[in-house]
């Protein structure tokens, strides 16, 4: 996508995990893509059921709750590594050499911080729904077809468990770019200028339409 920001690579060794934690991400996110075509065929299959056989596709909401992690969660380290995040670049984007580095580690500690909470907040709601000794290893389940929602309710710290991975790279990167003044650094998005993000986009309509 070319709204997304540069991610340069060298042969260090923060930018050789960078590259392996980016193939995990990319995997993680074609399933996030696939969950959601998998709810375009069950709600065309659904509502063709209703309309032609007047039987509607039976536990398609509890297949809807199932999914939402997916969808929601398994692709958000992918769009992290390449900044792919919404975010305001006014104030980020006017600096320059240490001070952009020393903001951007402050900030993406914060998040950090918050994701390391946030594993802990789901994992122990996963915990809850749990139970080795219960059916199907499940003390709650979906209202419709009974499906144990404790598959979905892991894929929360899961998912945020890579992301906390990803920060704690991109700690790395911005750290070692603050003490090194690196211009460009590896495995950290760049910002980019408007100019050079519409330079970007022109580039991809112009090579999307050849």
């Amino acid at each position: 996508m070319a709204a997304l920001a540069p991610v340069l690579e060298d042969t260090s060794l923060l930018s050789r995990l960078d590259r392996s934690l980016y193939r995990l991400e990319r995997v993680l996110a074609l399933l996030s893509g696939l969950a959601v075509f998998g709810l375009m065929v069950l709600a065309v299959g659904s509502v063709g059921g209703r309309h032609l056989f007047n039987a509607p596709l039976p536990g398609y909401v509890d297949w809807i709750q199932q999914a939402m992690p997916l969808i929601a969660f398994m692709g958000i380290a992918y769009t992290q590594r390449d900044g792919g995040h919404i975010r305001m670049d006014i104030l980020i984007g006017a600096l320059r050499g240490r001070l952009l580095w020393a903001a951007e580690f402050v900030t993406t500690f914060a998040i950090l911080g918050l994701m390391v909470l946030l594993v802990w907040g789901s994992w122990a709601h996963f915990q809850r729904s749990f139970d080795f000794t219960a059916p199907m290893w499940s003390r709650d389940s979906s209202f419709d077809i009974n499906l144990p929602l404790w598959p979905a309710k892991l894929l929360a710290p899961v998912a945020f468990c890579v992301l906390c991975l990803r920060l704690a790279l991109q700690l790395w990167g911005y750290g070692r770019a603050f003490v090194l003044n690196l211009a460009e650094p590896v495995a950290v998005p760049l910002v980019r200028s408007a100019a050079e993000m519409a330079a970007a986009e022109a580039e991809h309509v112009s090579g999307a339409d050849s």
